[in-house]
């Protein structure tokens, strides 16, 4: 990632007088200091599969050896920052960009950050990876099937979409696309959230993500 992360995204509506203002510690001074890499480690699937679950046992680990880290929660980023955004396709959108733009100014600090979303659509995903430098975007996909998900429905939101209760619920009246070629594929059905995020920690260290 250069020094200035969002010299090549234009928007019509932003104003010329908009400029990215250089801070006085570079993104590479950053980088040194942390001691790895940083990331996006994306981790996409239905609501039920495991992303939150998997993507906070990964972080305690990267914690635990000394890397700095975050985990963006979609519930928890919708108490906030996306709380204006419904569950419409179009405000998927919104929601998914948003989160790419915070995740671009984490890795911009040097962090490892972790993204716990549906992500429904695959140009959405692939829409972050273009903003984001090579190896600085790791689509993480949290491989559950439908009946696994929905027999775990930890919130009771299956019952509620297969009653009609909610609509635009990805999985059951809204599409999900699953990715192509992630470079993590973890199936949670049958393996321990342990053994899940092991996965995940052991092909950060084949990349040469971590120190040592």
């Amino acid at each position: 990632m250069s020094d200035t992360p969002y010299q090549n995204i234009q928007s019509e509506d932003k104003s010329s007088d908009v400029v990215w203002h250089l801070a006085s510690v570079s993104h590479q001074q950053r980088v040194k200091l942390n001691g790895h890499k940083p990331a996006v480690l994306w981790f996409t699937g239905l609501s039920g599969s495991g992303k939150s679950t998997v993507a906070n046992a990964v972080d305690k680990m990267l914690h635990d050896i000394g890397c700095k880290t975050y985990v963006l929660d979609g519930d928890n980023v919708r108490h906030g920052l996306n709380g204006d955004l419904s569950f419409t396709d179009t405000d998927r959108v919104e929601n998914i960009r948003r989160i790419g733009e915070v995740s671009k100014l984490f890795v911009d600090a040097g962090l490892l950050v972790s993204t716990a979303f549906i992500s429904p659509f695959i140009k959405d995903r692939e829409m972050v990876r273009a903003q984001l430098g090579n190896g600085e975007f790791i689509e993480v996909f949290i491989d559950t099937p439908l009946e696994v998900c929905e027999s775990r429905d930890p919130k009771g939101l299956y019952k509620k979409a297969r009653a009609g209760e909610i609509k635009n619920f990805t999985g059951i009246d809204s599409s999900y696309e699953l990715p192509v070629n992630p470079e993590i594929q973890v199936k949670t059905a049958d393996k321990s959230v342990q053994a899940c995020a092991v996965q995940v920690i052991d092909y950060l260290r084949a990349n040469d993500y971590l120190a040592g």
